[in-house]
């Protein structure tokens, strides 16, 4: 399986209003709740109004169309990581899943997968 790096930073945050957010931004996930507007992006594409921010994530996505049959992907990327002591944020949208990383972690992070049979790369 393949693993694309993406080229940017990315923040994790909490947006004060739906208002506040670049909907015509090459790259973001919302997730909306009762409680809150959460939003990843790319770290200049982040709302100047926030109620929660932080930055220094990288990611990469999972390349290729993930059928929904398909079993296990994430747990097994988490859990080599969950071994190398690296945290994640993950993120899905209808065909690929994406892991985010903390920028100083993402080095060991696709050194891991990597040695764990994974091919890595830049996008």
């Amino acid at each position: 399986m393949k693993l694309k790096e993406l080229p940017f930073d990315l923040t994790v945050c909490k947006a004060a209003s739906m208002a506040d957010i670049r909907m015509d931004a090459g790259f973001f996930f919302i997730g909306r709740t009762d409680e809150e507007i959460s939003l990843v992006c790319r770290t200049e594409d982040t709302p100047a109004e926030t109620t929660a921010r932080e930055d220094g994530w990288r990611g990469f996505r999972i390349e290729g169309i993930l059928d929904f049959s398909l079993t296990g992907i994430l747990a097994r990327i988490s859990g080599i990581l969950a071994e190398a002591g690296i945290g994640i944020f993950a993120v899905s949208t209808y065909n690929t899943d994406y892991v985010l990383v903390k920028k100083e972690n993402m080095r060991r992070a696709m050194e891991a997968l990597a040695a764990a049979g994974y091919e890595t790369g830049n996008e």
